[in-house]
């Protein structure tokens, strides 16, 4: 099927933004900790679609892994693909570019790609079945969509915080109310079969901060996040919580980081579909 003339446009807002304390987490990303479920369908002369790039460090490692293939990498935000140029070109890599897309009307012909991938995306996007159905028309008959979301309500720690609660309930609700899903992992296969894509095989992985350093560097991060991110922004604009109630979850977060017996599990949800020949 063509491409129709009219499609749904992006209405979500992107909670996170691109303040520091978010590229401190994306930049950490990698094929290899974020993308394990897909490696093996890998080929070296795939051409490989990576949407909601960010900095590009996944797309990266999925342009080393097709050295015969070409990776391009596109993302909402025109500013965050400079940095995602800066590291394809630190690597020496040259079979990957980088564009501006919207996942719910991509600007590329049907059977295009032999991977469309997604990490982190679907949570944060006003149409994920649209998107998939996107994701799914370019990619050509035997190739993959292939997608990876968190899964916040899953998400578990230790020790128990009251405040880190807090952080949980009140992120919930300024995803939701910024038009997105937090809690995506579990809903990927579902809305894959509501998409009509078939062949879906559905997987889980974690991510998990227990050493001391992990622990520091997590809990800064969300600590940063919490108080100078578009996320907090959202969060008193839209009256969801007070600059006190914020203060009081980042500390909370940077009591709970200073624990010695710390722990923080990140349940992602993840879908490999193969596109009928």
């Amino acid at each position: 099927m063509s491409k129709p003339q009219s499609q749904p446009q992006e209405t979500a807002v992107y909670t996170h933004g691109h303040h520091e304390s978010v590229l401190r987490s994306h930049t950490w990303r990698t094929a290899a900790n974020s993308a394990a479920y897909l490696l093996g369908s890998l080929k070296p002369h795939m051409r490989i679609l990576d949407i909601g790039c960010g900095p590009g460090t996944i797309t990266a490692d999925l342009a080393e892994l097709v050295p015969d293939g070409h990776v391009t990498g596109v993302d909402r935000a025109p500013d965050i693909l400079d940095q995602a140029r800066a590291t394809a070109a630190e690597r020496g890599l040259e079979n990957v570019e980088f564009a501006v897309a919207d996942i719910h009307a991509l600007d590329f012909p049907d059977d295009t790609f032999c991977v469309v991938h997604a990490h982190q995306v679907l949570q944060h996007v006003g149409d994920p079945v649209q998107a998939l159905r996107e994701m799914h028309r370019v990619t050509k008959p035997g190739g993959y969509v292939a997608v990876r979301d968190s899964d916040y309500l899953a998400m578990a720690w230790y020790p128990a915080s009251a405040g880190m609660a807090d952080w949980l309930d009140l992120y919930r609700r300024v995803a939701r109310a910024n038009g997105g899903e937090p809690d995506a992992g579990r809903r990927l296969k579902s809305w894959a079969l509501r998409a009509g894509l078939t062949d879906i095989t559905a997987t889980s992985s974690t991510w998990t901060f227990a050493d001391t350093d992990e622990i520091a560097w997590w809990s800064g991060l969300w600590a940063d996040r919490t108080l100078a991110s578009a996320y907090a922004d959202r969060a008193t604009e839209g009256g969801l919580a007070t600059p006190e109630q914020l203060r009081a979850v980042s500390e909370a977060w940077r009591e709970w980081g200073r624990q010695e017996d710390a722990w923080f599990t990140v349940p992602h949800g993840e879908i490999l579909c193969r596109k009928a020949v």
